[in-house]
């Protein structure tokens, strides 16, 4: 027994990729999985390769590292522009970089040619979430100075919605980066470019009957890992919710009070208490707090509530008194997953049809 610990069912993963990669083929569009919400899971990755995926993108440098060493081939893309003096090791760990900074594709030029290598750029365009991308009237001119740099290529253009304002991908959005495409290819001569239409919140409109345009791809992390879509948080018909469970062991099991009594100012994370008063409950301790997990994003078992958390206990209400030792199952939602897979307190274990293989928290490099 090893506790706590995330449970990974890589089949469901690759279930989900593959039921993805499917449909979306059907409309023209391929599949890029994002490993960011798993530390950069070697083992997801390839799960979600075995279900079909074009490509393999993360955001972080150290991720893609670990990717190309546990021996991932896929291409690799690097979701986050790299700070000019990551431009190195950017390059030799993944084939593309999403960028809109005309200082971050120098710093690329410059790293590319150092090594004899040739790094494709996906240019980033703003269409109104106002996360990242250079607006619509500045990027023909950019994708013109990137098509005329040495050492670099203008592979596409892409673009991020819902993820800093929650604006909804949809027709006017893909619309107009499928126009800025058509105008790429004309007047730069970029043949076939890659048009990454966004992330997991664009499936709604992907798989609807509107029209995709010259999009044809998409980035997808959160559907293929939870089964959910970013918009609603509600399942996605045909895929699974249980790739991953969070277990936990039970310190402390007993009646208490529903109410906390004497004078009150905030609890530890500067939250202020709000309680009613229900008589006596069971207050259950798991050993799992704010550094595993984010709280607001686990659901236990039927019957059982999330009552308070701190930097290391979780306080839930359950129907029964537990032993000490006995273990407690939570789902995850996004945010929970990508806490848990990031705490070197959390191990992981890797759950197949031949069984489950305990693996502990490989070391970034």
């Amino acid at each position: 027994m090893i506790v706590p610990r995330i449970e990974i069912d890589l089949q469901a993963i690759e279930d989900n990729a593959r039921t993805l990669v499917t449909r979306l083929r059907a409309r023209g569009i391929e599949v890029t999985g994002v490993t960011k919400a798993t530390l950069g899971s070697p083992e997801v990755a390839k799960a979600m390769v075995r279900g079909g995926v074009a490509r393999i993108a993360d955001s972080r440098i150290e991720n893609l590292e670990a990717l190309r060493e546990a021996g991932v081939r896929v291409p690799l893309t690097l979701l986050r522009a790299p700070a000019p003096e990551w431009a190195d090791r950017a390059v030799a760990c993944a084939s593309t970089s999403l960028v809109s900074d005309p200082g971050v594709v120098a710093a690329l030029s410059a790293a590319a040619g150092r090594r004899a290598l040739n790094h494709r750029i996906v240019l980033m365009v703003e269409l109104g979430d106002l996360r990242e991308g250079v607006m619509v009237a500045e990027a023909l001119d950019l994708a013109r100075s990137i098509s005329r740099t040495h050492h670099v290529t203008l592979a596409g253009i892409g673009t991020n919605l819902a993820c800093r304002s929650g604006v909804i991908p949809g027709d006017e959005q893909m619309a107009a980066l499928s126009a800025l495409a058509t105008t790429v290819t004309g007047k730069l001569g970029v043949a076939a470019p890659l048009v990454s239409g966004g992330n997991s919140a664009n499936l709604a409109w992907a798989l609807g009957n509107g029209r995709v345009g010259r999009v044809n791809d998409l980035r997808l992390g959160e559907a293929i890992l939870l089964g959910i879509d970013p918009l609603t948080r509600m399942p996605i018909e045909g895929l699974r919710q249980d790739a991953f469970a969070l277990v936990g062991a039970v310190i402390e099991s007993l009646d208490k009070p529903s109410q906390s009594w004497g004078l009150r100012g905030q609890m530890a994370f500067g939250a202020v208490p709000s309680s009613r008063e229900r008589g006596t409950i069971i207050q259950t301790i798991v050993a799992l707090g704010r550094q595993d997990v984010d709280p607001d994003g686990v659901t236990p078992s039927a019957g059982t509530t999330v009552l308070a958390s701190s930097s290391d206990h979780l306080v839930l209400e359950t129907p029964t008194r537990m032993v000490a030792g006995e273990e407690v199952r939570l789902g995850l939602n996004y945010s929970a997953l990508l806490r848990a897979m990031t705490s070197p307190f959390v191990y992981e274990r890797l759950v197949q049809r031949s069984g489950a293989v305990a693996a502990p928290r490989a070391q970034m490099a």
